[in-house]
């Protein structure tokens, strides 16, 4: 993700490219697997904020000791600005974060006698998409927002719901059911002073 991928006017994020790394350590920018992929993002007012912090971050001034060799920030197929940079000067990959994510889960896991399970970008996709769909987000935004270009991807792979999950749903559509039941009374009953109203008259 680049500076010019984060819309802080209409409070967008543009994805319409990857960052790929080959086995032989090189860098490039590509499209994404699917057009689905390519969409642009809304962003909520914490995630912003989030943004806005990374960007103010990655604009300050760092300081530098004497001797310090200065990396300058590289291009990648034409491509900069990058969010996060590595001590190269080169963006961050996907190994990089997994191995944050490791160190954070082995700092925990040292401290604590709950331990954490491993943790991965992509388990952080799997949990966002699994939590909209159990919030009762419409499988279509979902699918959207995923870059799906398959709702049946979206449905079946990212969605990890269980007999728990189906529990909560028959019962919310039971009480919905009871709600509705309900209001027909009162209609029922309204209409039925209404008309004895009527008759009085």
């Amino acid at each position: 993700m680049t500076m010019k991928d984060i819309d802080f006017e209409n409070h967008l994020i543009n994805v319409d490219h990857q960052l790929i790394r080959t086995p032989d350590m090189v860098l490039h920018v590509q499209e994404t697997k699917t057009s689905a992929g390519k969409r642009k993002l809304p962003m909520t007012k914490e995630v912003e904020d989030c943004f806005r912090a990374i960007v103010d971050d990655r604009n300050a001034e760092k300081p530098v000791a004497e001797g310090d060799v200065v990396q300058m920030e590289k291009a990648v197929d034409g491509y900069r600005g990058f969010l996060f940079l590595d001590d190269a000067g080169l963006p961050l990959v996907a190994m990089h974060w997994e191995h944050r994510f490791n160190n954070m889960v082995n700092r925990y896991n040292a401290i604590y006698k709950e331990q954490m399970p491993n943790i991965t970008p992509h388990v952080c996709r799997h949990t966002y998409c699994s939590n909209m769909a159990k919030a009762g987000m419409n499988p279509k935004t979902l699918q959207y927002l995923m870059g799906h270009s398959d709702i049946t991807v979206t449905l079946d792979t990212y969605t990890h719901l269980g007999l728990e999950d189906a529990a909560e749903e028959l019962k919310r559509l039971a009480e919905v059911e009871q709600a509705r039941k309900e209001q027909e009374k009162l209609n029922q009953n309204r209409d039925d002073d209404e008309a004895g109203t009527i008759v009085a008259i």
